[in-house]
């Protein structure tokens, strides 16, 4: 996929992104002031996303853990975008919703093709390659770094979107719903050596 646009055109294309301001968590009509903690045991908020969970490795989903959401929450949807890509919207990475509010985590490799889902554990729903499941980052080399932004709204109502919806859909289904919102940032890039890790002593691993 875009591994093999060569690095002159993404350097070219570095100031070409489709907008934080375009994220699903900043429509108007999809805000909370109440905050849901949402973290991941992979990774943490800001920092760079594991090989193994991009194109670059094996691209299965990270593993997600949040706290509690608020009284009244009839269902949960996780949206996650890359609002750096260099197109007009950023690209849709992962949906799920109608994830029940007892859930409190997704395991490593939930978001996968799963038809219509089942009432616990959600619907995944369709990523912008209109396809069930985890969409791998996958940023152009010489593009500079991306946000991949993991969104988990708590809705007051439960949505009727049918099966394997995608965003268009079911973002205008939540407006006024969203009665709670948790945000999780990672980071990835081609054609950047990754941070050292710091061993015990403080020492840095090559």
């Amino acid at each position: 996929m875009l591994e093999h646009v060569p690095n002159w055109l993404g350097a070219m294309l570095h100031n070409v992104r489709a907008g934080h301001a375009r994220l699903a968590a900043v429509d108007p009509d999809l805000t909370s002031d109440t905050v849901i903690e949402l973290s991941s045991p992979a990774f943490a908020s800001g920092a760079r996303l594991p090989q193994r969970f991009t194109a670059d490795g094996i691209g299965v989903s990270p593993p997600l853990i949040w706290g509690d959401v608020p009284a009244g929450t009839r269902s949960l949807v996780l949206i996650v975008e890359d609002p750096d890509a260099p197109a007009p919207r950023p690209l849709v990475h992962a949906i799920v919703a109608g994830v029940s509010p007892e859930i409190r985590q997704f395991a490593e490799r939930t978001i996968v093709a799963d038809g219509a889902g089942d009432t616990i554990s959600g619907d995944v729903g369709r990523n912008s390659f209109f396809s069930e499941g985890w969409l791998p980052p996958d940023p152009p080399s010489g593009h500079g770094e991306h946000d991949y932004a993991f969104q988990l709204f708590a809705l007051s109502e439960e949505l009727d979107l049918g099966t394997s919806p995608g965003r268009t859909a079911l973002v205008a289904a939540m407006a006024g719903k969203v009665i709670g919102l948790g945000l999780l940032i990672g980071i990835y890039s081609r054609g950047e050596a990754a941070p050292a890790v710091p061993n015990q002593s403080g020492a840095a691993l090559a």
